[in-house]
């Protein structure tokens, strides 16, 4: 792990499913070739596993699926999908979104496996590959009872003889690069049969440059690396401070080899759920002032610019002050009504809030510390969570940990053999974000901002979970191994302040070792909880899991060091200066401060 002694200010540890604060830097792989065609790879599994029987029995000659697009599709649209032609409405009809176009949308009874492996228990539509998005017909109110009504054919008098019924559907829509299908389905989610296939919609520029995000490489702030995806592998540049610098980038990609699996059942990630990722792009801009803002745009004219935006550097290490946001356990929820993969209730009302906090122009860095998009295999689910972030994470420095979802799987060399990251591995999120560590498969890093060091430690190398939690979790939130090994090491170092994820709530502790409360904080002149570690004793833990996923509640029985706990979706805010750090929990749907304290030395 390294020395955890900070020479000034305060030592911060952040753990989420892997997080600790410290500096490195990542390895490239070599430049791929250019432009990659997606497909759905079949297993003898899936064949064994398929439905011999494609298409309804006798469906009506007159059904229609229609799509409101007008033309290619765009990087992002809110589409119309419209079905008619229906003699009798049915709530087992449904319409899923298919990519790339020619996946099977054969029934396969066993795909329900997939879910479940992941830990994803919904009722989810079971073909023999994964459907982007899924919506039940009668979502629209006007299917079952025929109230948009269309007349087929007609008698000598003009009277209507065949009638059917329609309805019409809202899908969102981005550029995830792989052409797209939208299919009728009959028999619901379990026992699907074709209806009718709208024919394939490509987009308008599957290269396009998108979804930038930011990160920090070191502790002197005069440097940032930006990493965005596209479906061209040709070295794309970055221009930033008004065109007059440009950095040219380096693409990685991966491929369903590089994913893990069993050899009885594929994994997720390695048959039923593979999605073409494209390239990932990562470009370092040089010359940087700490604490100052600059305009930049990425991409190439031969494969198009991203929109011009705008980030700040954060504080360079040993400055006075620095602010900073920061959640695990975020994911990824539809902006429509429909059904997908690993649903995250929270993840969208956290990150408008996050956004929200970014137009103050008070948040230095973003911290997400664990279980990043839940795609857990579904891999075309990370374009969805990299556009969700793209508004905060490409504004500041969004500085990430592994989680038991991007990692473990059998074979990982977990501590734990689960299959929670569906067959990935941790390859995904390595390649979507390359962070300041010592190596591939070595997620532990540190790194300065202002009076903070940030020391960023993978708990799935080789522990898993939090020191201390009230949450009485199956198996237990807690690991004794874990604490027994780790936790002399915080005292010893004097650490001031571990924050965790993986338990989807907020608890906080008092300055606690080996499950005995050193310090209780004390009430400043504002009613605000202090702990006063001029004269150190222990470090605060806080649970800051709240970002998305479902959320858990607490055991009845309070323990003495569990000092607040809130289930609600939410984020840490942080301000910290060489004398003294506020940390508040902020509700993410009223923006409220649910449980605040400071920890203070030296002056007051």
């Amino acid at each position: 792990m390294g020395s955890l002694s900070s020479p000034r200010g305060f030592l911060l540890v952040l753990l989420g499913l892997c997080a600790v604060a410290g500096p490195c830097s990542a390895l490239p792989l070599p430049p791929p070739l250019m432009l990659h065609e997606s497909f759905a790879g079949k297993s003898e599994f899936r064949t064994i596993n398929r439905r011999p029987l494609e298409s309804c029995f006798n469906p009506s000659p007159y059904l229609s699926i229609d799509v409101s697009t007008g033309g290619p599709l765009p990087d992002e649209a809110f589409i119309n999908v419209t079905v008619g032609g229906v003699f009798r409405p049915d709530g087992s009809h449904w319409v899923a979104m298919i990519t790339p176009s020619n996946s099977s949308v054969s029934g396969c009874p066993l795909s329900g496996v997939n879910y479940v492996e992941t830990g994803d228990l919904a009722k989810l539509p079971l073909l023999c590959h994964y459907p982007v998005k899924a919506q039940l017909v009668k979502s629209d109110p006007n299917y079952l009872g025929c109230k948009k009504a269309a007349c087929q054919k007609r008698d000598a008098s003009g009277a209507c003889k065949v009638r059917t019924c329609g309805a019409t559907l809202t899908f969102h829509l981005i550029n995830f690069r792989t052409d797209v299908e939208f299919v009728f389905f009959a028999g619901g989610f379990q026992t699907p049969c074709v209806l009718k296939r709208s024919g394939v919609l490509r987009f308008a520029n599957p290269a396009k440059p998108l979804s930038g995000h930011l990160s920090s490489t070191d502790s002197s702030a005069t440097s940032m690396k930006l990493t965005w995806v596209s479906g061209d592998g040709r070295p794309q540049q970055v221009q930033y401070a008004g065109g007059s610098r440009s950095a040219t980038s380096v693409a990685t990609t991966f491929t369903q080899k590089d994913m893990c699996s069993v050899p009885v059942l594929p994994s997720p990630a390695k048959d039923f759920g593979w999605h073409d990722p494209g390239y990932i792009h990562s470009a370092v801009m040089t010359g940087l002032q700490p604490s100052q803002s600059y305009d930049y745009r990425y991409g190439s004219d031969s494969v198009g610019w991203s929109d011009t935006a705008k980030f700040r550097t954060p504080p360079a290490a040993g400055s006075d002050e620095v602010s900073f946001v920061i959640y695990g356990d975020m994911g990824k929820a539809p902006l429509d009504p429909s059904v997908e993969h690993y649903i995250q209730p929270g993840s969208i009302s956290v990150t408008r809030a996050v956004a929200k906090e970014m137009q103050t122009g008070k948040v230095d860095s973003i911290f997400h510390i664990g279980d990043i998009s839940y795609a857990t295999g579904f891999l075309v689910e990370w374009d969805f969570f990299l556009h969700l972030i793209r508004p905060i994470a490409s504004q500041a420095a969004y500085m990430t940990a592994i989680g038991n979802h991007e990692r473990d799987y059998a074979g990982s060399r977990s501590v734990y053999v689960t299959p929670d990251s569906g067959g990935e591995c941790g390859v995904a999120y390595e390649s979507y974000f390359p962070m300041p560590a010592a190596g591939k498969d070595k997620p532990w890093y540190s790194i300065e901002q202002g009076s903070v060091h940030f020391l960023v430690m993978s708990t799935e190398h080789p522990w898993h979970r939090p020191m201390y939690s009230s949450n009485l979790g199956i198996p237990t939130s807690v690991d004794p191994n874990f604490v027994d090994s780790v936790e002399p090491l915080l005292l010893k170092n004097k650490v001031d302040l571990v924050f965790f994820g993986h338990v989807h709530n907020y608890e906080r502790t008092c300055a606690v070792y080996q499950g005995d409360c050193r310090c209780m904080p004390r009430k400043d002149v504002n009613g605000i909880d202090t702990y006063d570690n001029s004269n150190y004793t222990a470090p605060v833990h806080a649970i800051v899991g709240a970002g998305g996923f479902k959320l858990d509640g607490f055991s009845i029985i309070r323990q003495s060091w569990s000092i607040s706990r809130i289930s609600e979706f939410g984020y840490a805010r942080v301000h910290a200066t060489k004398t003294d750090v506020l940390v508040q929990f902020v509700s993410s749907s009223t923006m409220e401060i649910r449980d605040q304290f400071r920890i203070v030395k030296g002056g007051r």
